[in-house]
C-alpha cells in the first residue's frame, strides 16, 4: 500500500510467517489492521450506514456515530 505522502506498507509471508514493513509519516498497515479488527469485533465495517460529506475543496468527511475517516487532506 502507498500514499502520496510517502507512507508505504508491504507485507510478506515466507514458511507460514507473514512479515510486515512499513515506513512515512503514518503507520497504514496499523491503520487496515485497526478496520479489520473493528469489522472481526462488531460484525462490519465502521463505514457502513455512515455520513458522507464532500467539502468545497474536494474533501471527504464519513462519520458514524464517533467514528470519522476523511479522505483527501
Amino acid at each position: 500500500m502507498t500514499h502520496g505522502d510517502g507512507t508505504w506498507a508491504r507485507a510478506e509471508e515466507r514458511d507460514g510467517e507473514v512479515t510486515v514493513h512499513q515506513g512515512g509519516p503514518r503507520r497504514l498497515w496499523d491503520r487496515l489492521d485497526d478496520v479489520r479488527d473493528y469489522w472481526i469485533r462488531h460484525g462490519e465495517l465502521p463505514f457502513r450506514g455512515a455520513r458522507a460529506t464532500i467539502g468545497r475543496d474536494g474533501v471527504i468527511t464519513l462519520q458514524r456515530g464517533r467514528w470519522k475517516a476523511v479522505i483527501g487532506r
